[in-house]
């Protein structure tokens, strides 16, 4: 099972150390990763394993809502079907 991982905001450092981090004490595998800075703003997004997790996906979700907050960034996970969906021209 896949899912798709967005983070925005202001730049600021450890931002994908902290993410990555996370992700690895919770068995989360990354699969593929993006990540510009456009005048001083963050944009990261991770395609990842989410087939074998330490939590439930409901907890990684808050889990990683809660780490944004610290970093002052905005973390959301979803399912990669629901991202298509959304995403579907």
């Amino acid at each position: 099972m896949k899912g798709i991982i967005t983070v925005l905001g202001k730049d600021k450092v450890g931002i994908i150390a902290k993410v990555c981090t996370y992700l690895a004490e919770h068995n989360v595998n990354i699969l593929d990763i993006s990540q510009t800075i456009i005048q001083g703003y963050f944009n990261m997004m991770m395609i990842v394993d989410i087939s074998e997790p330490t939590k439930s996906f409901e907890m990684l979700v808050e889990d990683l809502q809660d780490v944004g907050r610290t970093l002052g960034v905005e973390i959301k996970l979803q399912h990669e079907d629901i991202f298509n969906i959304m995403h579907r021209i």
